[in-house]
C-alpha cells in the first residue's frame, strides 16, 4: 500500500470516528475517558497539536469546533449533562492522577 493511499485511509477512518461521535451525543466524554482514555476533546487537541507541528495554527475553539460540528459551548449546553456520582468514580479509578 503506498503512503499517499494509507494517509487517505487513516483521513477517512478518522471522518468516521469524528462522525460517529457527533452522531453519540448522548456518550459523555468522562465516559469516553473512562472506558478509552480519550475523549472529544482530546481529539481536537491532537488536530490541534498536529496542525501545529506542520505549522498551521488553530485554537482551541477551532479545533473542538472540528471535532463537535458546533461551536463546542453550544453542545455542552445541549448535550452535556452532570457527571453522575458512578461516573466521578469511574473516572478516578482509571486516572487517579487526574
Amino acid at each position: 500500500m503506498s503512503t499517499d493511499t494509507q494517509t487517505e485511509l487513516e483521513a477517512a477512518a478518522f471522518r468516521r470516528l469524528r462522525d460517529h461521535l457527533r452522531e453519540r451525543p448522548e456518550v459523555q466524554n468522562i465516559e469516553l475517558m473512562s472506558l478509552a482514555g480519550f475523549c472529544r476533546n482530546c481529539l481536537a487537541r491532537w488536530y490541534r497539536e498536529e496542525a501545529a507541528a506542520r505549522g498551521i495554527t488553530i485554537d482551541d475553539p477551532a479545533a473542538r469546533e472540528l471535532i463537535y460540528g458546533m461551536p463546542y459551548e453550544q453542545w455542552k449546553a445541549q448535550h452535556q449533562r452532570e457527571a453522575t456520582t458512578e461516573q466521578q468514580a469511574a473516572f478516578q479509578a482509571r486516572h487517579p492522577e487526574q
